[in-house]
């Protein structure tokens, strides 16, 4: 795991000096401070960094990684698993190795298969290599966006980095933040590449940028290679349940196997769900030694899963730590870090509670955890999932299953479950109805406009952002699916790499240098998993079903039978203490001269509707406030904390 960044400024070759890479080198330091590496020829206006974080390799990983013989140089961010039956296939074929990293075969495989060499690669990555030859750079980001990868195209040439922050110490890129992106985080949904910045745009999971050089200025080709792609409705695999069973086992294994490789110690990020747990339980056997689990623990027992978590570590013969983080940890600087390290505002403080916990295991020792994510994106695990199978699928349209999940899941009502049914003609365009996981982020917006500026909404025009995201959406990768297959893929290209993998994965594990392995979204899983039927993923409503039958053995009987909890960190309402710590956060960043500087709001409705949160005693209301809140606060504080 590491930093990159770099630009290329043929015109203007002075933008690629030393001085400036150094300092766009010293906002990744988080990412990589175990060493940083730098290309530069000057000739060219190109400059390459990269930072690192030394994982595979410790004594002989430094990059960049050079090719000579091919004019060749690349700069990784990520691992590439399975790297050493392939290192082993390309030196048979003829091709020598330079160092004992992992990366290198990124090189040969270019060398060997091309554009096409994608396909070869399996793990979380992102990466730039630079072909002299054809006075080319390729910029390539993992199938679903683990780890980040922005870039920027202007008159001062093309640059590109893992974080925002990068690119924007350099005095040639422009740092404008653009209204639309504002009012997408304000609702927490963005569109697919979309950044708070314009001009600054995210390289999206599964695609490639081609930068050439024609004349004085690039021809820029964005390629696609890999998407989730589930079968027609009615294609699926169908397989005895027991066949299904085994192939997610297997599956897993190897994917956690592949995970738990390193030159360091690998531990294991651990809640009260199935995911981590079934992780946990998985590496323990693998293993055949203690593993380290970290769990959080917060002082609210409604949201707090620490006792699951337990009685899982015992199971599994675990080394568990605990962290316990309370209202003060939630805000204050804490807060502003995760904004910062995130680049985008959240609707919840869990991304603080994680930077914590990475903050945590790093002083512990570990710099790698595998965690847990993609389960539920991959298997049917949200109550926003079944909602939508409960109401659209016909075997359970009528038998009112979806009141009674409602009910079970009320203290989320106003966060990730809304609490009334609206629709949007867009999504029901493309996807001929509209799923229930943006539903609230469509009520949050509903709450927000009327508390815009007059100014704000001029800049605005007549932008629907609800639109937006739905024709981003591939429309020939949703006709014919199911209606699991639908909410599963659009949440996929929006929420999984938006927030989930963002400000809850990598951005607030590597604010501290630890690097996070979701080893459910190794794409040979994900693959199998969306190729399994729905009524198998889902079975008589129960979520994740294959996964729990998969894992059945390996988990405690109280976790095997629970129904999935959102985890999440309590909200500021719920108690004095937290609601006097985001009032502190309120006046330092929503100000009189704050708002009229940002100009997003009027102030004297935010003041209105902030008097009323303040007084109400509606959880559903004032979890959005919450939310709202949280986005109003971040967007105030980022231009000063980037």
């Amino acid at each position: 795991m590491c930093g990159i960044a770099g630009l290329w400024s043929p015109n203007a070759p002075e933008n690629a000096s030393m001085a400036l890479a150094e300092k766009m080198a010293d906002t990744l330091y988080h990412r990589g401070p175990d060493g940083r590496g730098f290309h530069q020829e000057a000739e060219r206006g190109l400059a390459m960094i990269h930072t690192r974080l030394s994982i595979i390799g410790l004594n002989a990983g430094e990059q960049p990684i050079h090719d000579d013989e091919a004019g060749l140089v690349l700069t990784a961010n990520g691992e590439f698993y399975d790297y050493k039956r392939l290192r082993g296939l390309l030196r048979t074929d003829g091709y020598e190795f330079a160092t004992k990293s992992d990366s290198e075969i990124a090189l040969k495989l270019y060398r060997k298969h091309g554009l096409d060499f994608v396909e070869h690669l399996r793990g979380e990555f992102a990466f730039a290599i630079f072909d002299k030859e054809k006075d080319q750079l390729i910029l390539v980001r993992d199938r679903f966006g683990i780890r980040p990868l922005f870039y920027h195209m202007g008159d001062n040439g093309f640059f590109w980095a893992s974080e925002m922050k990068a690119m924007l110490a350099h005095p040639a890129v422009p740092r404008t933040m653009c209204p639309k992106a504002q009012l997408h985080q304000m609702m927490q949904v963005m569109v697919p590449g979309m950044t708070l910045y314009e001009g600054i745009h995210a390289l999206e999971p599964g695609h490639m940028l081609i930068v050439s050089r024609k004349g004085d200025g690039f021809e820029i080709e964005e390629r696609r290679y890999w998407d989730a792609e589930f079968p027609l409705d009615g294609q699926h695999d169908e397989l005895p349940d027991e066949e299904h069973i085994e192939n997610v086992r297997a599956a897993l294994v190897e994917s956690i196997a592949f995970r738990l490789e390193a030159d360091v110690p690998v531990a294991c990020y651990l809640s009260g769900g199935i995911d981590s747990c079934s992780i946990l339980g998985m590496a323990a056997a693998i293993q055949q030694s203690p593993v380290k689990a970290f769990t959080i623990s917060f002082d609210d027992a409604r949201y707090d899963e620490a006792a699951i978590a337990t009685e899982m570590a015992h199971k599994a013969g675990a080394d568990q730590d605990i962290l316990n983080v309370k209202a003060l940890d939630l805000y204050g600087k804490n807060f502003e870090d995760a904004v910062r390290y995130s680049e985008r505002t959240f609707y919840n403080t869990l991304g603080v509670a994680k930077m914590l916990m990475s903050r945590h295991v790093r002083e512990v020792g570990y710099k790698v955890v595998i965690t847990g994510e993609g389960s539920d994106e991959l298997f049917g695990g949200y109550a926003q999932f079944k909602a939508d199978l409960f109401l659209h699928d016909p075997a359970y349209a009528e038998t009112g299953a979806g009141d009674e999940m409602k009910k079970r899941n009320a203290i989320f009502s106003g966060s990730v479950l809304a609490e009334q049914q609206i629709s949007h003609p867009a999504f029901e365009e493309v996807m001929g109805f509209t799923p229930s996981w943006i539903q609230p982020w469509m009520l949050v917006l509903e709450r927000v406009k009327p508390l815009l500026s007059e100014e704000f909404k001029a800049r605005l025009g007549d932008y629907d952002p609800i639109a937006a995201i739905a024709y981003s959406l591939d429309k020939s990768m949703l006709d014919g699916r199911h209606v699991l297959d639908k909410v599963q893929y659009s949440w996929i290209k929006t929420m999984l790499e938006g927030q989930i993998l963002n400000w809850g994965g990598d951005r607030v594990d590597m604010a501290n240098s630890l690097e996070s392995r979701p080893a459910f979204l190794d794409h040979h899983v994900a693959e199998l998993a969306m190729r399994i039927p729905p009524h198998v993923r889902i079975r008589d409503g129960v979520e994740k079903w294959v996964v729990r039958e998969a894992m059945k053995h390996v988990l405690p009987e109280v976790l095997y039978k629970r129904e999935k909890f959102a985890f999440m960190a309590p909200p500021a309402h719920t108690d004095e203490a937290k609601t006097a710590e985001i009032n502190k956060l309120i006046d330092k960043w929503l100000s009189s001269e704050k708002i009229a500087e940002v100009g997003i709001f009027d102030e004297a409705k935010l003041r209105a509707s902030i008097e009323d949160y303040r007084k109400s005693d509606d959880h559903t209301q004032n979890t959005r406030k919450d939310i709202i809140l949280n986005h109003a606060i971040a967007l105030h504080a980022m231009e000063d904390l980037l």
